[in-house]
């Protein structure tokens, strides 16, 4: 069971003075049955005037900041001490067919199920419709078990799509991503969704940090990596698996989980309202390391 340090840096350097701004952060990882957090520290530079934290629709931690002095940068930076597992190993095959997933779901029996509707329908960046269900059904046969089928395509997506920084945004459509079979895993994450919810399947989207590891003989550069993203699939009766589809993989010890929601817009590490500012520049960096690692020589 690995420890890991995880630091995350977000700063905005304005042009102009901002007189105020509001911000909410998603950074803090919450405990589960595979993540133990020792310690959470999240610092805001300059000092807000008011600070304040709760949770959120999905059990997110959210901290709000209110900065009420004229400013030229904010920064904040996020310090979690933190345990990982591997999830407990489950027989794909044994798991329902997905047919039977949907019709239960749309059913909604049950209060818990009844909350499991709302990742089966449409969001902001995650759209329905027949082409991506199209690419859906390559693996979602008739009767084939619902991980079983969820794996594929989640392998299918990593073999058939490029990763590529510079091919899309944030904002970049959905159908344009599909068009281009090229992007970073926020896209990939919602070509995932968008497939299994134009079938009537339920998943959510996962934001956090995954660990990475520089090239053999090479050492860790600081802030090389990346917040990440993945997907969950809810299969009745055992609840939610992760799977990634930039990776084409399980959810492993390496993964650390910080918000989910329907897509990113329910789980942006920041965002927020300001007042002036003009144009900006953003650099954020991000450290996953093992305890042993961070610890000084």
């Amino acid at each position: 069971m690995p420890e890991y340090i995880v630091t995350h840096v977000s700063r905005y350097d304005y042009e102009e003075t901002v007189s105020l701004c509001q911000n909410l952060a998603l950074m803090e990882p919450q405990d589960s049955s595979i993540q133990t957090v020792r310690s959470f520290q999240l610092q805001c530079d300059p000092m807000p005037a008011i600070r304040e934290r709760r949770k959120d629709y999905f059990g997110n931690a959210v901290h709000y900041f209110s900065v009420e002095q004229p400013h030229s940068h904010i920064e904040f930076v996020s310090t979690t001490d933190l345990f990982t597992e591997d999830p407990a190993p489950l027989e794909l095959a044994s798991t329902p067919p997905h047919e039977l997933v949907r019709d239960q779901i749309r059913r909604a029996l049950h209060p818990e199920e009844l909350e499991i509707v709302q990742f089966t329908l449409p969001s902001r960046f995650v759209p329905t419709g027949p082409e991506f269900a199209e690419l859906a059904s390559q693996d979602f046969v008739p009767g084939r078990p619902f991980a079983e089928a969820a794996l594929a395509l989640t392998r299918r997506i990593y073999q058939e799509f490029s990763y590529d920084s510079e091919a899309t945004t944030i904002l970049t459509p959905l159908h344009d991503v599909m068009r281009i079979r090229a992007g970073v895993c926020q896209d990939f994450s919602h070509i995932f969704l968008a497939a299994l919810r134009s079938l009537g399947l339920p998943c959510r989207y996962v934001s956090g940090y995954i660990e990475t590891y520089p090239p053999p003989g090479q050492p860790r550069l600081q802030g090389a990596d990346a917040s990440h993203a993945w997907v969950s699939i809810y299969i009745p009766g055992h609840g939610w698996l992760d799977l990634d589809p930039t990776n084409g993989k399980l959810r492993t010890y390496e993964y650390i989980q910080a918000a989910v929601g329907r897509d990113y817009q329910d789980v942006s590490p920041l965002r927020g309202v300001l007042f002036g500012g003009g144009k900006h520049r953003v650099r954020v960096s991000v450290d996953v390391k093992r305890k042993d690692e961070a610890q000084p020589a």
